[in-house]
């Protein structure tokens, strides 16, 4: 019996450590059953129509008003974390307006944000000088999140070398390749 306890626990350790790496964070969090997480689904719902959006993105653009921040973000789609891709295409714009002040510097553009929030009439601006109908979000809660980058190498070089003499070959020696990977954290 006493081995079966020692075997559950590092399972329960890897189920923990998993499920806290792709747990959707307390700002974005709802009980709504209807939430729309898709940028293409919130665009042919009616605009009269009042629904719960989760969506997220880099941001393009803050704008501190009297009352509120407007902030332009370019859509990507979201994992069940809420999460952006950073692999996927963007998909288009949206605007989400922010009771009160908002730091430009936080909110600065090219972060990655996601927004949790209801619909609200859109409004026609410009992108350049594209004319663009934004659909817009009146947002309840929001994270921002961070690209951290690792360096993997993909080393094939042994860690043995035979030795000649007084000369022994060192890993320098041999060529080395490697990849740099973006996590959103």
């Amino acid at each position: 019996m006493l081995s079966n306890r020692w075997l559950l626990l590092p399972i329960c350790t890897l189920l923990s450590l998993l499920t806290a790496c792709s747990s959707l964070p307390p700002t974005l969090a709802t009980d709504n059953d209807a939430l729309i997480t898709d940028y293409h689904q919130w665009l042919t719902q009616s605009s009269d129509t009042v629904t719960e959006v989760r969506l997220g993105g880099v941001i393009a653009q803050v704008t501190n008003l009297v009352d509120r921040t407007r902030i332009e973000v370019v859509n990507l789609p979201i994992d069940k974390a809420g999460k952006p891709l950073l692999t996927d295409e963007p998909q288009g714009r949206f605007i989400g307006y922010i009771d009160g002040f908002v730091d430009p510097i936080a909110y600065g553009q090219g972060r990655l944000v996601t927004f949790i929030g209801t619909t609200a009439q859109p409004e026609t601006g410009t992108v350049g000088e594209f004319e663009y109908t934004f659909p817009v979000m009146k947002v309840r809660g929001s994270h921002l999140w961070r690209v951290e980058e690792r360096v993997v190498i993909d080393d094939i070089t042994p860690y043995v070398f035979p030795c000649r003499s007084f000369y022994c070959r060192h890993v320098e020696d041999f060529p080395r390749s490697g990849r740099v990977i973006q996590e959103v954290k």
